[in-house]
């Protein structure tokens, strides 16, 4: 049976948006701040040829600068201020929630609440700047070897690593003040924006291309229908959940004796989101990365790394799905649902799974119930990251989309809705605090104006 909160919650209607003024002031905060990240995705680094940056980015469209250019909203493409993005952030913040999980003194911190969040955030800051610092530089040396600077030499690299580095810690902090004082995660919607914004011109571009006839129009017709069906199954998935039924026992307080509870944990059949895709991405797009952009695709040795490890190519795809399956296991068991920590946290509660003695009996059938699930969800993942990594070299489709893209845009949506349907119920829950308590001061004695204050009760 839906609790109240859910009820009202299905019963919310969207025109309450219009009353809600604080949600109206958070979403416009944060519209205005994402306008501010597309603006600077505009702005150049100093020292680029952009001739010769458009020419390249023209031949890399379909492949690995395809895919570079989508995370970060076509800020590399144009060689901009943000074109590292906000994925040094994103890195560093996985990379410490899976030390903090393995690391005991990192582990004692999870535990101090505030405080020993806010000491993660610094550590999170602080590898933030370091691999901007790693990225910018490689950066900046890779266009040099690729002749897209004007002036090469150690001026236009400590400019660039300056320049780099300074948009993504703008953008970072971008993100905090979203989350803070806007709606919905600010790192997941500068990623989402990003994405967003090259979508309409590659769809244009697609479908010019498919009234030209170069691509076919059966191909078009069947590639879009193939989306909006991945769109639909990706909702389906990232909202299955499996309800385990929780159970507390009877307790007296003085002399009543009040019945036990019941309730349910929800246990997603993704828990580890779209972490494991992105991570998984980042560490197969490092060395096409490298050789790409330093021009050294004739070195020997790189050219057997594109061959076999560009995107599309079998082993490319086997690692892929290795590493995502790998990492939803590992993330997951360590950080997003630790069954131990799950099964000593409903003991102290006296909380128990009916026919499973709470400890350790809860934590193995808690590990059997998550390792199925997230077998699950791990294949999900790896359908979702791989087909259209397949369909798009074997129908050669001249640019590049990806499924941790769509994985992304679904995510954020789903989580930002659910935000805002959160602001909308507590607004009701307000309006209706608010109307009883009218009701109450226009009662007996409260109505005229002048008419005495009732007195509380006497103190005995």
């Amino acid at each position: 049976m839906a609790s109240a909160a859910e009820q009202m919650a299905a019963n919310t209607s969207w025109a309450t948006l219009v009353k809600a003024k604080d949600l109206r002031q958070r979403i416009v905060f944060a519209i205005g701040l994402l306008i501010v990240y597309r603006l600077g995705t505009y702005i150049p680094v100093p020292g680029i040829d952009g001739g010769a940056l458009r020419e390249f980015m023209t031949d890399a469209a379909a492949g690995i600068g395809g895919m570079l250019n989508m995370f970060t909203g076509g800020a590399i493409s144009r060689m901009g201020i943000f074109a590292l993005g906000i994925m040094p952030y994103i890195s560093a913040s996985i990379i410490v929630q899976l030390v903090a999980s393995m690391y005991g003194p990192w582990q004692n911190l999870r535990k101090e609440g505030e405080l020993g969040r806010r000491k993660l955030n610094q550590y999170t800051r602080y590898g933030t700047v370091f691999l901007a610092l790693l990225q910018s530089y490689g950066l900046a040396v890779s266009l040099e070897a690729g002749e897209l600077a004007t002036d090469p030499g150690w001026f236009f690299r400590i400019s660039t690593i300056i320049t780099l580095v300074g948009g993504t810690l703008f953008l970072m902090w971008l993100g905090e003040q979203i989350t803070a004082r806007g709606i919905g995660n600010g790192v997941s919607l500068i990623i989402f924006v990003g994405i967003i914004a090259e979508v309409p011109g590659q769809l244009a571009q697609f479908l010019s291309q498919g009234r030209s006839g170069s691509v076919s129009p059966v191909v078009v017709i069947g590639i879009l229908l193939m989306m909006i069906a991945l769109v639909a199954f990706v909702v389906f998935m990232e909202r299955a959940i499996r309800k385990v039924h929780i159970q507390y026992p009877r307790r007296q307080v003085g002399m009543k004796v009040y019945d036990g509870g019941s309730s349910h944990l929800p246990i997603k059949v993704n828990p580890a989101n779209v972490i494991p895709a992105i991570f998984a991405s980042s560490l197969l797009l490092l060395p096409t990365t490298i050789s790409t952009f330093s021009g050294n695709a004739t070195n020997p040795v790189m050219a057997t790394v594109l061959a076999y490890f560009g995107p599309g190519q079998p082993l490319y795809l086997a690692f892929f799905t290795a590493l995502i399956v790998f990492f939803t296991f590992f993330y997951t068991l360590n950080v997003s649902f630790k069954v131990d920590d799950v099964a000593d946290n409903l003991k102290n509660q006296n909380g128990f799974i009916p026919g499973i003695r709470p400890g350790k009996r809860t934590e193995e059938y808690l590990y059997f119930v998550v390792t199925r699930l997230v077998t699950v969800g791990a294949l999900y993942l790896a359908f979702v990251a791989l087909l259209p990594e397949i369909l798009r070299a074997q129908l050669s489709i001249p640019f590049y989309f990806g499924g941790t893209s769509v994985l992304i845009v679904v995510a954020v949506t789903l989580d930002t809705m659910s935000q805002v349907q959160s602001h909308l119920v507590a607004h009701q829950y307000e309006g209706l605090l608010e109307r009883s308590q009218l009701r109450g001061r226009g009662g007996k004695g409260g109505g005229k104006k002048g008419s005495t204050k009732r007195k509380g009760p006497a103190l005995r």
